[in-house]
């Protein structure tokens, strides 16, 4: 009796270690780890050079494609997808807000200038009366455009509010009519409006280069703070390890250089200026 009492033990002790180093269902435990990213359109060659370096570490990054802004918190939210990497701060807040959830960030990637294009002017003093401007329609990157247009002395805001919307304009003296579009639209609007406010990454996905084909580029000061772009996760995830060293391997030497080389010096990676998150 006694020896088989010890056998069921030792069967016991190797059930139980080996059902804990099962690292398969383990958000923390780095090993063979699938991470999930929501990201919007193609464009993902900083984060395909973070992808090879993860692999190395037994963490397989895995993206989620989304093709509008309003689709990646709620999958992250719902727990459909572990990260996503599209959004600025003000984005965020403002979702959160709206929606009651509490999604955070956990790491900044890089700060992207919002850009004034067009196929029709190459300068915007030679933008006419009347003149047709598309900008985005959600709440962040509309008002971003709006103050950009401002910055561009284009038209005047009321200044008290954060994040402006049409209605809060005060002075317009070009009679610009601006038209707000779903913000991977106004890329494809350039041909009908006489110029288009477009996200970085929208420009960078239509062929466009910021530093090369913006005819106004958003400066870049202390007031560019909330429009940086991070990693956002849920809640309960902020300190997960393995989510860490996905932020570790973004912010990095090796991915400032990426990033130099594939903006064409258009981004700047957010974490040197504004640290870590």
């Amino acid at each position: 009796m006694r020896r088989k009492w010890g056998l069921s033990l030792v069967v016991a002790a190797l059930f139980v270690v080996a059902g804990c180093s099962n690292g398969q269902g383990s958000a923390d435990d780095a090993e063979d780890t699938t991470v999930q990213l929501g990201v919007i359109g193609a464009d993902t060659d900083v984060w395909d050079d973070v992808q090879e370096r993860l692999a190395d570490e037994g963490i397989d990054l895995e993206y989620v494609e989304f093709t509008e802004y309003s689709q990646p918190n709620t999958a992250l939210e719902n727990g459909d997808i572990d990260l996503n990497s599209f959004q600025h701060q003000d984005f965020l807040d403002n979702y959160n807000e709206e929606r009651g959830t509490d999604l955070v960030s956990i790491g900044n990637t890089v700060n992207a200038p919002l850009g004034i294009y067009s196929e029709k002017i190459e300068d915007l003093d030679e933008l006419e009366d009347g003149a047709e401007i598309a900008i985005p329609d959600d709440v962040t990157n509309g008002g971003r455009a709006l103050k950009l247009l401002q910055t561009a002395n284009l038209i005047e805001l009321n200044d008290d509010v954060q994040n402006p919307t049409i209605s809060d304009v005060t002075g317009n003296p070009k009679d610009l009519n601006i038209t707000e579009l779903e913000a991977s639209q106004t890329a494809r609007a350039m041909e009908d409006v006489d110029v288009s406010v477009i996200n970085s990454g929208m420009a960078v996905d239509a062929g466009l280069s910021p530093n090369d084909d913006a005819i106004y580029l958003e400066p870049v000061d202390e007031t560019s703070r909330p429009y940086v772009n991070i990693i956002a996760a849920r809640k309960e995830d902020e300190d997960n390890e393995v989510y860490q060293k996905v932020v570790d391997a973004y912010q990095s030497e090796q991915t400032a250089e990426v990033i130099e080389e594939t903006s064409n010096g258009a981004d700047i990676p957010a974490w040197e200026e504004f640290g870590r998150k």
